[in-house]
């Protein structure tokens, strides 16, 4: 089990809105916005990604089984805060870490593999940005 998803409850409540404050703008900090299965409300979601061309990588460092992931799905797409610029991105597609890590720099494919041991990523293409 990835050690995020052992720290959920405190992450929701406590650091997610701390990191959306500075989301979106440098690195791999995104944020990826999405809308509600059930409520149809907008969601901002702070999470670990990396463009390569017209893919973006996320790293699922909760595993799979994400209540966004499921949003995204269902609705066919999302939209990326990802380094200013926001990002009209299609439909997930998982894929294995040996796709996923060499898209990432070192120092952080070294902390996904330890100690946060994320084994999950999605790409999702890149449609258009502004």
């Amino acid at each position: 089990m990835p050690l995020a998803a052992r720290l959920t409850g405190p992450v929701r409540r406590v650091l997610n809105p701390l990191v959306l404050r500075v989301a979106g703008r440098w690195g791999s900090l995104v944020v990826l916005e999405h809308v509600g299965r059930r409520t149809g409300a907008v969601r901002r979601t702070p999470l670990m990604a990396f463009r390569s061309g017209d893919v973006v990588t996320v790293a699922l460092t909760y595993g799979p089984d994400v209540q966004w992931l499921r949003n995204v799905r269902a609705a066919g797409g999302c939209r990326m805060l990802l380094r200013g610029r926001v990002l009209a991105l299609g439909p997930p597609r998982a894929v294995p870490a040996a796709v996923a890590l060499p898209r990432v720099a070192p120092v952080q494919r070294a902390l996904l593999r330890w100690p946060i041991r994320c084994a999950d990523y999605v790409e999702l293409p890149v449609l258009g940005g502004r």
